[in-house]
């Protein structure tokens, strides 16, 4: 890929389904938006008390685990992956390596509206190095760095 800033038309969760095999209840992600090929992409995802993982994190005071967040920005990268990649990638899998420098700065609660900017730093054959961060209201709520590769 070159270095071009080719972008793309946001997704919603029905494409996001055909790119990745996420399924209920461990996809964390609703939208995918602001998508450079190749490079850059925000996942969406709206957090609602209805969550599953909210019924043991924690009762009576509902905080969103952190390595879910961690997981939606993997998630995010996969998507562009397979945007990047083309129809030949689609329905591939795509999995973690390694998750480096993981920062928690501020809880995420039910009604928050988060949003999973994920770049990629490195790129070497079938392996993705991307740099993540949650934000809610433009705020970051969790970084980390992050290595994925693509199931050949």
């Amino acid at each position: 890929m070159t270095e071009e800033n080719i972008k793309a038309d946001d997704i919603d969760i029905i494409r996001i389904k055909e790119l990745i095999p996420h399924r209920y209840p461990m996809l964390f992600i609703d939208k995918v938006k602001d998508i450079t090929l190749g490079r850059s992409a925000v996942g969406v995802k709206g957090v609602t008390i209805n969550e599953p993982f909210f019924q043991g994190h924690f009762p009576g005071h509902p905080v969103m685990p952190g390595v879910l967040i961690v997981e939606a920005m993997a998630q995010t990268a996969a998507a562009l992956v397979m945007l990047t990649l083309g129809e030949e990638a689609e329905g591939k899998i795509v999995y973690f390596m390694s998750i480096d420098s993981a920062k928690f700065r501020k809880p995420v609660l039910p009604g928050d509206m988060l949003e999973f900017h994920v770049e990629k730093d490195k790129e070497r054959r079938n392996i993705w190095s991307f740099i993540g961060k949650a934000k809610v209201d433009g705020k970051v709520v969790a970084e980390a760095k992050f290595k994925a590769m693509f199931a050949v």
